[in-house]
């Protein structure tokens, strides 16, 4: 899909349908899921090389990241379905070529849908292409900045209920362990998508500051403060990331506990019941000869024998503190 915005007296304005033809007063050409002939038609018009999705995906920064004939090529990589139980990075491209936005993307992440709501109702987010593309990525920021807080509120809360005392409302339980081992790989994946994105916005931010494109005083600015927003956000993911591990290594050793005092009670009742046991095999011989058999307190005497066997090993065990 092949938007165009130009500006407006109200904000930008999306093009429907779509023009043959760019006009020369778009400013932002949005190219959604594009086809191979709209990829073509863009490159063809503005005389531009448009990235394919294969070279999209490539982790080099001399391929995410370069100037040609004055036209800055950055790719970013963007967390979306932060929403959904999988969530995903997707590799977003951004163009700028002579006061002339290009953004090439297979996903519709949210900081691109809030952008678009905004800047259709304020005509100063949407002045030229250098602009559009700060709102842009001061959207995809706050969103990061928005998955960031959730997480560390869910490891708050998870911190909370693992640790409190049992007798605590809402202390997690034994048996409620392995789903929070399960939320916590979830919220650490989310951190390290998070941490990705951050990386790949903070290459972009460096680039573009350092080009030779020239951009205006004031938005150099925002680039500037932005750099400083993703490096505080890029050091608080680093703390989340490792508030996980330790989460998740508490966790794991408090289920250790668990199986080890399941253990130690099948050995307490074990030993308890070995006595009795003894005792009890000794006098279930089939063997015609044994002395207690002629007594009339035989039976008696073998079965106070057996409780006393086994009620000894117990107040013992309890006196230690093993159970």
């Amino acid at each position: 899909m092949l938007n165009c915005f130009v500006p407006g007296s109200q904000g930008l304005d999306r093009l429907d349908p779509p023009p043959a033809e760019i006009p020369e007063s778009c400013v932002w050409v949005d190219l959604l899921e594009p086809t191979l002939a709209e990829e073509r038609a863009v490159e063809r018009l503005l005389a531009i090389d448009v990235p394919s999705r294969e070279e999209m995906r490539e982790i080099e920064t001399s391929n995410r990241l370069y100037e040609e004939n004055g036209t800055l090529y950055m790719t970013a990589t963007v967390v979306t379905k932060i929403d959904t139980d999988r969530p995903e990075s997707a590799a977003i491209t951004f163009i700028l070529s002579h006061n002339r936005l290009i953004t090439n993307r297979y996903v519709d992440p949210l900081p691109f849908r809030r952008f678009v709501a905004f800047s259709e109702r304020h005509p100063s987010a949407a002045t030229n292409a250098p602009g559009i593309l700060a709102g842009l990525l001061e959207s995809i920021i706050e969103r990061t900045a928005d998955v960031l807080e959730r997480v560390g509120v869910g490891l708050d809360e998870l911190s909370a209920g693992v640790f409190a005392s049992p007798a605590t409302s809402g202390a997690v339980r034994a048996h409620d362990l392995r789903a929070v081992m399960e939320r916590i790989g979830r919220d650490g994946d989310l951190t390290s998508k998070a941490r990705e994105s951050l990386v790949s916005l903070g290459r972009q931010l460096t680039f573009i500051q350092q080009s030779q494109v020239q951009i205006p005083k004031d938005l150099l600015a925002r680039f500037r403060s932005m750099t400083r927003d993703v490096l505080a956000l890029s050091d608080h993911a680093s703390f989340l990331a490792n508030k996980s591990s330790f989460m998740l290594q508490a966790t794991l050793g408090l289920i250790n506990i668990e199986q080890n005092n399941i253990i130690k009670i099948f050995s307490v009742a074990a030993a308890v019941f070995l006595p009795p046991t003894l005792i009890a095999s000794v006098y279930g011989m089939n063997f015609h000869f044994m002395p207690e058999l002629d007594k009339p307190y035989g039976y008696w005497v073998a079965l106070g024998f057996i409780i006393v066997s086994a009620v000894l090993p117990y107040l013992y065990f309890r006196r230690r503190g093993w159970i």
